[in-house]
């Protein structure tokens, strides 16, 4: 994996931002776009744009090959055993709302339970809370340890007969601690619960097997993975998209008959892909699913605990830094999240910003964990396939700067 060969690959990462070369590390929000996933969408539009499956002429056919072609590279990308378990959404909020909207509502009663944990994206906590109020289902969350992580113990303390939904991130966008999903699917499994998983920060960055795990739904986004904004996946087992969901949107596409008062619907996956669906977003993902195999997930798993392991050993030598998530780098991804003493987080995001480097600042949608770990913001660098240790020395120089800065000011 050569990463200088990697990152002319990416042509955003090759400018000055206030007259500093770009040091992008805010991956876990949106990664940077590759040529080919560039190259890939354009070329749908230049050459072939047409609405997909009702065509028979020769560009909608084309289109029709694009997008179901990237629907059978996302299912041996997540190891799904069929292409009708593979549902494509506008990202990973979508997708977890229509687990929520479809399979819950319609499932659970007063009294029933779902299990999510404290470090959960809003995307993972909303829609739960609004099928418990509609439901009278019971909401409860599983505490974190010390380090930030969850133990077995209290996930099998938590999660009883009365049980029926268990929904967790594989990896946390703020902590970037990975969690045990596959442990979590057994326990939720043996009290008869399903198993959501949120991989929005797992599948651009670890290989990811949908059946090894044993999960019952899987949700991911494109933009994350070097693809485009506005798609993403849902995996469900056909069994159970199949005989215990219908869909929420109605209209084209996902019909097969309409009548005056009844109509019926598409077998899957169409059933819940109404409208015209997102081609080109479908056709970019296919293209970063084919560079990230190129690479290997292997290999960018390895690279980010490299840099995850000397962004913590460098950040830590800053004085007044507290990084939240645990210190040992093989229990995290490529995420540290931070916050330097008496320096708001936004405060921190700016001074950076003019030395050229991009983190995020903010509660970054977890809200019950920023109150968790007793902080109402935080700043955060997360790393990709792109980023290199240098970057990091920059980052860190750019922290004793905002520190230097601080201290004069006040």
């Amino acid at each position: 994996m050569n990463i200088q060969d990697i990152r002319k690959q990416f042509p955003i990462l090759h400018q000055e931002v206030n007259g500093n070369p770009l040091v992008y590390l805010d991956s876990a929000a949106t990664s940077q776009k590759p040529v080919k996933v560039i190259e890939a969408v354009d070329k749908y539009y230049r050459e072939y744009n047409s609405n997909v499956h009702r065509g028979v002429h020769t560009l909608g056919t084309r289109a029709t090959d694009g997008y179901e072609g990237a629907r059978e590279k996302v299912r041996k990308f997540i190891n799904a055993k069929s292409t009708e378990e593979i549902i494509f959404t506008r990202g990973t909020t979508t997708a977890l709302n229509l687990v929520a909207s479809s399979y819950a509502r319609a499932k659970l009663k007063e009294g029933d339970e779902i299990v999510i944990s404290y470090m959960e994206h809003h995307s993972n906590i909303i829609p739960w809370q609004q099928v418990a109020k509609q439901t009278g289902a019971v909401l409860k969350y599983i505490p974190l340890q010390e380090d930030e992580t969850i133990s077995l113990d209290d996930v099998r303390e938590l999660v009883t007969s009365n049980t029926k939904i268990v929904s967790i991130m594989q990896v946390s966008n703020v902590l970037g601690v990975v969690n045990p999903v596959k442990e979590i699917a057994k326990i939720a499994h043996e009290n008869g619960a399903i198993m959501v998983v949120d991989g929005a920060q797992s599948a651009p960055h670890l290989k990811v097997d949908v059946q090894d795990l044993d999960c019952d739904f899987f949700a991911f986004s494109g933009h994350k993975m070097c693809g485009p904004t506005g798609i993403g996946v849902l995996y469900g087992k056909k069994q159970l998209l199949l005989e215990n969901m219908e869909p929420i949107e109605f209209g084209g596409e996902m019909i097969d008959f309409v009548g005056l008062y009844e109509s019926t619907w598409k077998e899957l996956p169409w059933k819940f892909e109404g409208g015209t669906p997102i081609i080109a977003g479908a056709i970019g993902l296919g293209a970063a699913i084919d560079f990230l195999q190129e690479i290997g997930l292997d290999n960018i798993e390895a690279h980010e605990h490299k840099l995850a392991a000397y962004a913590l050993e460098q950040m830590s030598q800053v004085e007044g830094i507290t990084i939240y998530g645990p210190k040992e780098a093989s229990k995290r991804t490529g995420v540290v999240t931070f916050n330097l003493d008496d320096v708001h987080p936004h405060d921190v995001a700016t001074v950076l910003d003019a030395e050229g480097i991009a983190v995020r600042a903010g509660h970054h949608c977890a809200q019950p964990l920023m109150k968790w770990l007793k902080a109402s913001a935080t700043a955060r660098a997360s790393f990709y396939l792109y980023n290199t240790e240098e970057e990091i020395d920059k980052l860190v120089k750019g922290l004793v700067k905002t520190k230097e800065y601080f201290s004069d000011v006040f």
